[in-house]
């Protein structure tokens, strides 16, 4: 798989890499440990090499099953996990306080199995700790050799450049995609101004670009706290997949490869992090990487969308209150 640098940094992930939190953390089911293992082994053999984490997936089993998948490689692979959940649930708040960014990097450590992490990320932007104070805990922890890269989560503009100013960011994970484009608008422009990478989450729409879903999720999928994902709403964004699928059609690839291929073509620094549970769906994602889009695909594809209004709000309001401007 080729492989892209994230910003200005040196960091070199696969164009492609592997959101791990659906492993045991999204639709309430879970794999068994072993056929996660299996399935993170068989990323890496196809390629993929930039695997996320963190801590509050679980919490914490999500950092112990790609520890072990990925021990056997490590010296292959980029890790990336994230601080900053008060006790590593979202639900509770936020707390990036320096000697909880230590505690948390020290158990992250045993967990993954390793004695650095390629690429620590703030989960959340925590308004009660000065972002300035959060890089320059991680600035130590790289000096130390715990750490390699520092990355942030869903932060704003002006929260990226005081980070930036006293530890350079590497990389911006936050949600992007043809169900969610607000990173445009500001966020992109000033992560190529100052030479940082993009990691988008969620990069086919929490699973909504594949086209394979229709109707009501069942009730233990953690995305029914969505407003996007309630019945009423995924019925009436279905307008989105349907105008992409006659684009896919065209091209003889299916939704999700050419939402995949979208983002891959908006910047080289963009690398998307989609996660599965399925090896066949693995194998559908890896050949996004292989689709060429040109200006002019581009181009029919914005026409094809620009007019659709999505329903429903990203987040609910406890969620969306977490957000970085």
């Amino acid at each position: 798989m080729q492989k892209r640098k994230l910003g200005n940094s040196g960091l070199e992930v696969s164009a492609l890499g592997f959101g791990c939190m659906g492993l045991n953390f999204l639709d309430g089911k879970g794999m068994e440990k072993k056929e996660a293992i299996t399935l993170l082994r068989n990323a890496v053999e196809r390629g993929i090499t930039f695997f996320d984490t963190a801590e509050a997936y679980g919490p914490y089993t999500n950092e112990e099953i790609v520890g072990e998948a990925l021990l056997p490689y490590r010296k292959e692979v980029i890790i990336a996990t994230k601080f900053g959940c008060k006790e590593a649930k979202p639900a509770l708040g936020l707390d990036s306080r320096p000697e909880t960014i230590r505690a948390v990097t020290e158990a992250s450590l045993k967990r993954l199995k390793t004695d650095y992490i390629d690429l620590l990320y703030q989960h959340r932007v925590d308004p009660q700790v000065p972002v300035e104070e959060v890089a320059g805990t991680v600035k130590d922890l790289i000096r130390e050799g715990k750490v390699k890269y520092f990355g942030l989560s869903e932060a704003g503009a002006k929260t990226i450049r005081k980070a930036h100013s006293v530890q350079p960011v590497s990389a911006l994970q936050s949600e992007y995609s043809l169900f969610w484009r607000e990173p445009e608008d500001e966020i992109i422009p000033t992560l190529e101004e100052l030479g940082i990478g993009f990691v988008p989450f969620s990069p086919l729409g929490k699973g909504f670009l594949t086209g394979m879903i229709s109707t009501k999720l069942e009730e233990v999928d953690r995305r029914n706290i969505l407003p996007r994902f309630t019945e009423e709403n995924i019925k009436a964004n279905q307008v989105l997949v349907k105008a992409l699928a006659e684009i896919a059609g065209q091209k003889k690839i299916t939704t999700g490869q050419l939402a995949l291929a979208w983002l891959l073509a908006r910047k080289p620094w963009i690398s998307p992090i989609p996660g599965t549970t399925k090896l066949h769906r693995l194998e559908e994602n890896i050949g996004s990487t292989d689709v060429v889009l040109t200006v002019d695909d581009l181009a029919a594809i914005d026409a094809k969308v620009s007019g659709i209004t999505l329903a429903g709000d990203r987040y609910p309001q406890f969620l969306e209150e977490q957000i970085d401007r």
